[in-house]
């Protein structure tokens, strides 16, 4: 479970740390559609806050969020404040959380159709994973924007905890 734990302390600080990249860019490039899978920058962002959100109403028995992909985040701030308020009750949720519950399996039903038992050990890597590999669609975005991305690297995360 400690593990675990230090990968969402991860994924928070590599999370905080795009917010505050993506902060410097002007309104016309955040908004721009870059033509990728959830458009560009808010897209994308909003994709990763409202995912995060998903799978945490999934390990807490509750129906989807109601908004699919974050259609109603409709600025920066309100990524990040909603980022915010998962995060804490994502904080508050893993606080209950023990080892022997990590085998524990919820059932989930995709938007894209079929039923699966996953346990709670498969549910958190690939949540972190998830994330990850969105935040690096926004690195490259960032690169194509001609701004200088931020290095969200597990290993930097690591080196910077000391």
């Amino acid at each position: 479970m400690q593990e675990f734990l230090e990968l969402f302390d991860y994924n928070a600080w590599a999370n905080r740390t795009i917010f505050d990249a993506v902060a410097q860019l002007p309104d016309e490039q955040y908004f721009r559609d870059l033509k990728s899978s959830y458009g560009g920058v808010h897209g994308t962002l909003g994709h990763i806050v409202w995912a995060e959100q998903l799978w945490l109403h999934r390990w807490l028995g509750r129906a989807n969020p109601p908004v699919a992909q974050g259609k109603d985040l409709k600025s920066l701030a309100d990524v990040r404040r909603r980022w915010e308020e998962v995060e804490a009750e994502r904080g508050r949720f893993l606080a209950g959380m023990t080892e022997a519950r990590l085998a524990e399996t919820r059932l989930v039903k995709p938007s894209s159709g079929g039923e699966y038992i996953h346990s709670f050990r498969q549910m958190f890597r690939h949540f972190i994973n998830h994330s990850s590999y969105h935040r690096g669609q926004i690195v490259t975005f960032l690169r194509q924007l001609g701004a200088t991305p931020p290095s969200t690297d597990l290993i930097l995360y690591y080196r910077r905890r000391g």
